[in-house]
């Protein structure tokens, strides 16, 4: 039986290898990339060129898929499942996107700090990011230990903040970037989602600061002084010495956890095909 084997990379995520994610995870092969990701909370997978199906079935075994903005948006979608995220510059039509088209401010908003679905309960768990196409430059993806960002925050500030609870909206960031153009029906599609800003992982006991881009008001607080604190712990937890960055090569699969990192993408030319499709479980609260 293949083995899931383990390199530590710096400062939290780990190389995965030793099992092979287009065959269905032996129940030992599940418990290990748990407790693999309990422990590292990003993983990466070298050389694992998925299927779509190959890829929904890995996520499947993981958990109950979660939807995201897909059920906001609807419209046209040209990967095979509609819980696949074509995370792409790409059309339906298989062109690449000119920069006016929606596809863009996709790509533009996922350069802001988030958690996947994190404005909407059941939030995401596990997100599984399959690379198909990469630029020779840029695109690379970052992640941040919202962990390390608990464990190093001051204390008078711990203190601060740790009976505060964070009001999450779905197109808080798409309105910071000037993407207005919704609906009232689509503004109402996914009600604000209420979380506390300091979590206790239940799997690892850790501490957990969850901030990110979808969290717009703290409850209680006036609206300035409210984002005003969301900006400053941002700003903490996404300190270098808190961030892995990710150089994509096509073929790779990395997995994270949603309520433990954010993550954001780097700048790459929009006029140069990309192609990422991401896989992601809702989080099962036991």
């Amino acid at each position: 039986m293949s083995t899931l084997q383990l390199k530590p990379l710096q400062p939290f995520a780990a190389e995965a290898t030793g099992i092979d994610l287009r065959e269905p995870l032996t129940l030992h092969q599940r418990k290990a990339v748990e407790d693999a990701m309990d422990q590292h909370a990003v993983l990466i997978f070298r050389n694992q060129p998925l299927t779509q199906s190959q890829q929904i079935a890995f996520a499947k075994s993981l958990g109950p898929l979660d939807m995201g903005l897909r059920k906001l948006k609807g419209g046209p979608h040209r990967l095979e499942f509609a819980e696949l995220a074509d995370i792409s510059n790409v059309k339906v039509d298989g062109e690449v996107a000119d920069r006016q088209h929606a596809k863009i401010v996709g790509n533009v908003a996922n350069q802001l700090w988030h958690s996947d679905s994190s404005f909407q309960k059941p939030r995401a768990k596990y997100s599984m990011l399959s690379a198909v196409t990469v630029p020779d430059f840029g695109g690379e993806t970052e992640f941040a230990d919202l962990r390390m960002a608990w464990d190093e925050l001051p204390h008078w500030r711990q203190l601060q903040v740790q009976d505060l609870n964070a009001i999450h909206y779905a197109l808080h960031s798409r309105f910071l970037l000037g993407d207005t153009q919704y609906t009232e029906e689509q503004r109402n599609a996914i009600p604000p989602a209420i979380w506390p800003l300091v979590q206790t992982d239940p799997r690892s006991g850790r501490k957990i600061l969850f901030v990110g881009i979808h969290a717009c008001e703290i409850e209680g607080m006036t609206l300035a002084e409210g984002r005003m604190l969301l900006l400053d712990l941002m700003e903490h937890a996404t300190q270098r010495e808190f961030v892995y960055q990710h150089r994509w090569q096509e073929g790779d699969l990395v997995m994270w956890d949603n309520t433990a990192t954010l993550h954001r993408g780097r700048w790459f030319d929009f006029g140069v095909r990309r192609e990422l499709r991401r896989a992601t479980t809702e989080e099962v609260v036991v």
